[in-house]
């Protein structure tokens, strides 16, 4: 019985009582005829094809404490199985797992957490007026004019906790096994770019820390106005302080350039931050990793330079998918 599914017993039932014989069916789903028959059997008996309940080990938890496992952790995701063993009241001799067991069965697992920006109520309440503005945006009559740009962090060696070694029991010390890691990543290279539907920039070195004084005279003037030569084109950047500055803004309004109002905290409406994920990884699956800082933003600007321009056409066709997101979410996170 137990090679037989659920819905198979229903269709092999169906075909007992039009008349089929237990030989034929068997054949059909691979089964010795004495399975059939003791389905058809216990059809008879009982009325179901369903398994009979089993004697087994009995259940370490009432209605009650599932209930209170289930709500808990319903209010507070980032409970840990423990904590409820410790708050469950009255006297019990529950494990963490039977925690665990009952959170599976109520479709709670562990997995690990988006990282978002923190959202107040004000955040949320411009990201949603922002959606809203820009909904009846088309990428054919206003997206496809606008410049995305952002600056992007690099770090020359990544722990993340997602790599993963194969070794063998009591390996886990072994010098081959053991993933160094320098303090702080190594350090890293921020870099500068910007795109659109019809190109992209070059990938610009941004040293030490950035200035108003310096974004202007390093990036906007060199890099940015060149790109924003045509009339109907329009310039995003996030709201940073070098960004918002007033000799920043006084630049932009001295060479007629169109900037797009951005919501804060709104990284997840940036097409380009999923293009300095795409990045990352292809450094990342180089068979010579970066050695040094020189050598990582070498790299880097290779790899921006061979970037499909159809992967970043599809990255800003989903601009209107993400106002109507950010919309639906009440101004919170988005899967963007």
């Amino acid at each position: 019985m137990a090679r037989l599914s659920r819905e198979d017993r229903q269709i092999a039932l169906g075909r007992l009582q039009a008349g089929q014989s237990q030989s034929t069916i068997a054949r059909h789903f691979h089964v010795s005829q004495s399975t059939i028959s003791r389905l058809w059997v216990r059809f008879q008996a009982t009325g179901s094809v369903a398994d009979l309940p089993r004697a087994g080990r009995p259940r370490a938890t009432t209605a009650a404490h599932d209930r209170f496992i289930r709500l808990r952790h319903l209010r507070n995701r980032f409970l840990s199985a423990s904590s409820s063993v410790q708050a469950l009241p009255g006297p019990h001799r529950l494990s963490d797992q039977t925690v665990r067991n009952r959170l599976h069965e109520a479709g709670l697992r562990a997995r690990r957490p988006h990282r978002g920006a923190v959202l107040t109520r004000r955040h949320r309440q411009n990201r949603v007026q922002w959606g809203n503005q820009h909904l009846r945006w088309t990428v054919r009559n206003h997206w496809r004019h606008v410049w995305f740009s952002d600056e992007s962090y690099f770090l020359l060696q990544r722990h993340d906790g997602r790599r993963r070694v194969y070794r063998r029991v009591n390996e886990r010390y072994a010098p081959n096994c053991v993933d160094e890691a320098p303090v702080h990543g190594g350090g890293g290279v921020m870099v500068w770019g910007a795109i659109n539907t019809a190109g992209r920039s070059t990938l610009v070195h941004v040293q030490g820390r950035i200035t108003a004084q310096r974004y202007v005279e390093e990036i906007l003037r060199p890099h940015a106005l060149p790109l924003l030569a045509d009339q109907d084109a329009i310039f995003q950047q996030d709201n940073a302080r070098p960004h918002t500055a007033r000799l920043t803004t006084q630049f932009l309004t001295d060479h007629h350039v169109q900037v797009l109002p951005w919501p804060s905290m709104s990284p997840d409406m940036n097409p380009i931050e999923h293009l300095w994920d795409e990045l990352d990884r292809r450094v990342r699956r180089r068979e010579e990793a970066p050695a040094n800082h020189r050598d990582l933003l070498q790299a880097l600007q290779e790899e921006w330079d061979t970037i499909p321009q159809q992967d970043i056409r599809h990255l800003i066709q989903s601009m209107p998918r993400r106002c109507r997101a950010v919309v639906a979410a009440q101004g919170s996170h988005t899967p963007y």
